[in-house]
């Protein structure tokens, strides 16, 4: 929309008309925008007068009424070829408390508006329902409306009650604030960043501004929701707002809405979840399964109506012959159809013990379901692995279990049980003890005598002063399972361990595979500088080493069985 440029001529002719044109009503007046509304709800006083350089005082209003937002604007009018000139004053008003307010006589200039009368009905007993509880009606002639909606008006104790807020306007707006209280006896928090589309009402276009909630009550009984309010200014220039065409201030507010929150069943499982629905699967599960060598599986909740806080954690119960490392759980939350959903995947590494079959069982999660008002339980399928031997010390097969002999008698539970001690180990215990008096005895007699001294210990704790062997460095086996079931710095000793070192960066310096020295670089920023992700680093090492080091020189990475064929404690034969 474009304004056709103003001499400034014209614009000084104008001024002095407004000015100096006799006035053909000397009156002052004051009007409302509406004479009944609901209690907290905003209403806009209007004052016009002829006297252009007085404005209205606004101090007898604050004893009933919350002053806000004010403005004002001058208006020109020809009657019949004259030209009149007059100001408007706008303020907008919160009334404090319920019941039948006046507006009380305000001073302009010399003279006094009349009293004006205005209902304020209790907000407490205004009742909405899920569906609508708009206190403006959508009738698509109104510039601004407020509707609020909740997910369920007979919610349990602690169950998550989504609420969306629409704001809906036909104008373009220059600042605007939306709010909703929190009830009494609940949490409310808002969820997520507001969303914006565009809607038709009896053929008018809407754009339509939503913000979504969290309601969680706190105890049973009546809850009542306030009605969100809103309040804003539209945009307008500088002639909309000198003639009064624009710019004014806007308010709305939607009905307060009364839920009756039921108490927790006395049959509902523990701990109490009241949910919509529930459901579990799996994501991924191992087909196959060697000793001492983990596998993933992998298990995903969705729950309708629940939050992160209050979704309890996914576990397995415990394996027999087998070592179960879940990992922290990853969420995603959103809000479907105005409720809150939660997707929560957590995975676990199974690390068999030994080979044979393993009976793994499925997880299970007790809820109630708040539609039903019954309890369920959601369960997943136990899962059975043919785990085949693995090497080392996971090459052997589990042992069967061995009947009872009903030949060997057993003693009963509750006999007490005596060792006796053979004869010829009292005899043996008895002669050690002889010599090793003997020998204390020969010590302290050399010791007085002074004349020959004691041999020196061997440098080493090896007979014959020989060097202790080479510790032992870890074998690739060793190394998958620190990575799947040992923490990040258990991950680094033994990678050091096998690097023949004490630092990672001397463990990357030795190594020749970039992803293995990149790998170990994500371990560094995951352990101390707080950057990475702790189960994204383990992956990345899961891959890199999944073949083993790869050193630079392998030669230089295995140690020497051997002993040096010349000692450095002295020279050479010649």
């Amino acid at each position: 929309m474009s304004v056709r440029p103003i001499s400034t001529a014209a614009l000084v002719v104008v001024l002095l008309l407004a000015t100096f044109a006799a006035p053909l009503q000397a009156a002052t007046r004051a009007w409302l925008d509406r004479d009944q509304v609901t209690g907290g709800m905003p209403v806009t006083l209007n004052i016009e007068t002829d006297q252009l350089t007085a404005g209205p005082d606004y101090a007898p209003l604050r004893a009933d009424f919350g002053v806000g937002a004010q403005r004002s604007s001058r208006q020109l009018q020809s009657i019949n070829g004259t030209m009149t000139a007059s100001t408007r004053f706008a303020v907008v008003l919160t009334p404090r408390r319920s019941g039948a307010l006046v507006v009380p006589a305000l001073r302009v200039g010399g003279e006094n508006t009349a009293p004006i009368r205005l209902t304020v009905a209790d907000g407490a007993t205004a009742t909405g329902s899920a569906d609508a509880a708009a206190a403006t009606p959508a009738r698509g002639d109104e510039p601004v409306f407020v509707e609020t909606r909740v997910d369920d008006t007979q919610p349990y104790v602690q169950q998550s009650v989504g609420v969306v807020v629409r704001l809906y306007y036909a104008t373009q707006l220059a600042a605007g604030s939306l709010e909703l209280d929190a009830p009494s006896g609940a949490s409310l928090q808002q969820i997520g960043d507001d969303g914006n589309s565009v809607q038709t009402i009896n053929g008018r276009p809407y754009n339509v501004a939503e913000r979504r909630y969290l309601l969680v009550p706190e105890r049973s009984g009546a809850l009542v929701l306030p009605g969100a309010r809103f309040s804003g200014r539209v945009v307008g220039g500088f002639f909309d707002d000198y003639f009064g065409r624009g710019n004014g201030e806007l308010s709305a507010r939607s009905t307060a809405t009364t839920l009756q929150v039921r108490p927790q069943p006395d049959q509902a499982p523990q701990p109490w979840l009241p949910l919509r629905d529930l459901q579990l699967r799996y994501v991924a599960t191992p087909q196959r399964a060697v000793a001492g060598e983990a596998v993933q599986v992998v298990v995903e909740a969705t729950a309708a109506g629940a939050t992160r806080a209050q979704f309890p954690d996914l576990v397995l119960p415990p394996v027999s012959g087998a070592q179960v490392f879940p990992e922290p759980a990853q969420y995603d939350e959103r809000f479907v159809g105005g409720s809150p959903q939660l997707k929560m995947t957590r995975r676990f590494s199974l690390v068999p013990n030994q080979a044979g079959t393993l009976q793994v069982a499925g997880p299970r999660v007790d809820w109630w379901d708040v539609r039903a008002g019954a309890a369920r339980s959601a369960t997943l399928p136990d899962l059975t692995l043919e785990v085949a031997p693995g090497s080392g010390a996971f090459a052997r097969q589990a042992p069967p279990v061995a009947a009872p002999n009903p030949a060997v008698a057993t003693p009963a539970a509750d006999a007490p049980m005596v060792v006796r001690a053979p004869w010829p180990w009292k005899i043996a215990v008895v002669v050690l003890a002889v010599l090793w008096l003997g020998t204390m005895g020969v010590t302290a007699w050399l010791w007085r005598r002074g004349g020959r001294s004691l041999p020196p210990p061997p440098a080493s704790g090896f007979p014959g002063g020989e060097a202790a062997p080479a510790a032992r460095r870890p074998t690739l086996v060793e190394l998958r399972r620190v990575l799947d079931q040992g923490g990040l710095d258990e991950v680094a000793q033994c990678l050091c361990a096998m690097a023949g070192v004490s630092e990672l960066d001397e463990v990357q310096a030795k190594l020749a595979s970039a992803a293995q020295r990149d790998a170990i670089a994500a371990l560094q920023r995951a352990r101390w500088a707080g950057e990475g992700d702790v189960v994204q680093a383990r992956q990345r090492l899961r891959e890199a080493f999944r073949q083993g080091p790869q050193w630079r020189d392998a030669a230089a990475a295995r140690p020497s069985e051997l002993p040096p064929l010349y000692p450095d404690a002295g020279p050479r034969p010649r």
